[in-house]
């Protein structure tokens, strides 16, 4: 992979990528037998898949202890450790950007930031960082780590670990930290990241989430539960990102579910999404949501519950090829710059997606054709 054309950087087409492929069932909170087995073969073989097709990036969620209290289904209860995960996979790969999710109240930044510039090198410069300022309080207390109630105090913690990792990937030089969660001395890191800074994600909620956003993140990422909602969401985010003398895009989440006729495929959500889903899990995952994180409007409960039910509240890209690319317009149109997907079985249906709907994208100008970008990555190269 040549220097300077990192995948989430390329600015000419729509980005697509997949989330949580790294997690038993993926984002789908059913009891159907097909759910995703996330293997690491799995994940693997999907990798390949995902990155001889093109797609930009592959985004996993981190976890720790599952779901206590839930159903049967296991939902996010099987999970392969991000940071492993994705210099597995970017070693495997040669173009897709690999992006680790990190807690930053469970990993120290000194240690976080010499792992993830190995695995950047390990990429040759395609890897990516999701910051998590911290939600699941459960799941922090499996870890001996209290939750603070307040998110300004989360994202205070957040930002510092942050600059620490900004600081130690820009520069060789040693230096202290006196700050007011971290003191450290004599500090430095080589080696730095492959070609600077890889790009960050945040996703948000709060007020003071979106600020941290606006002021360290390259990409915001945030549900579109109503695309006219989102439309005025993403020009406000847009602007204040301006006015902080930044530029921030938007991405946001999407289940697919496309077959050959509006009818299979809704048919098929209402198999497992409804008629399968699991219920003890859902309530326990929407609970935990609502308690301590504020990503999702809390206005639209009812419609975030069956969301949740087939795509852990991602936008539904539900119908025929061509309706699905029509959805993932109108994400565009919404002010998107992207979009992860997820499957009930990533490896099993993505192939259709791939063949049907990739084409349709690229003649209507979103995307580039997979040969396009080989011809880019020659020429820089």
């Amino acid at each position: 992979m040549a220097r300077n054309m990192h995948p989430l950087h390329r600015k000419n087409q729509f980005k697509l990528g997949t989330f949580s492929s790294n997690c038993s069932s993926g984002m789908s909170i059913t009891n159907v037998p097909e759910r995703w087995d996330a293997s690491w073969d799995n994940n693997l073989a999907l990798a390949r898949m995902l990155d001889d097709a093109g797609i930009d990036f592959m985004l996993p969620v981190a976890r720790w202890i599952g779901y206590a209290n839930a159903g049967d289904s296991n939902f996010q209860g099987h999970v392969l450790e991000t940071l492993t995960w994705t210099a597995g996979l970017l070693a495997a790969t040669r173009r897709i950007s690999v992006v680790s999710t990190v807690h930053v109240m469970a990993f120290n930044p000194v240690v976080a930031a010499k792992q993830l510039a190995t695995i950047d090198q390990i990429g040759h410069g395609r890897s990516g960082l999701n910051i998590v300022a911290g939600w699941n309080a459960p799941e922090m207390a499996a870890l001996g780590l209290d939750l603070p109630d307040g998110h300004d105090v989360r994202y205070a913690y957040a930002e510092e670990w942050f600059e620490i990792v900004r600081r130690l990937w820009s520069s060789t030089e040693r230096f202290d930290f006196d700050g007011r969660f971290f003191k450290l001395k004599d500090v430095h890191a080589d080696p730095l990241p492959y070609d600077g800074l890889p790009p960050v994600i945040n996703a948000a909620g709060s007020k003071e989430g979106r600020d941290f956003a606006v002021r360290n993140a390259d990409f915001l990422f945030t549900p579109a539960i109503d695309l006219r909602r989102s439309a005025e969401e993403t020009a406000e985010l847009k602007a204040l990102a301006e006015s902080r003398g930044r530029s921030v895009d938007l991405l946001t989440f999407s289940h697919v579910v496309c077959r050959p006729t509006t009818k299979e495929a809704e048919d098929y959500v209402q198999y497992f999404g409804f008629e399968h889903r699991d219920i003890k899990t859902l309530d326990r995952v929407i609970e935990l949501q609502f308690a301590h994180a504020q990503s999702f409007p809390h206005d639209l409960l009812t419609l975030i519950r069956d969301r949740f039910a087939v795509g852990h509240g991602g936008y539904p890209l539900v119908g025929t090829p061509e309706q699905v690319a029509d959805g993932i317009c109108a994400i565009r149109e919404a002010g998107f710059s992207g979009t992860t997907l997820s499957f009930v079985d990533y490896a099993r249906e993505f192939p259709y997606f791939r063949d049907e709907v990739l084409p349709i994208l690229e003649a209507r100008g979103l995307r580039a054709g997979s040969h396009e970008e080989e011809l880019v990555i020659e020429q820089v190269g």
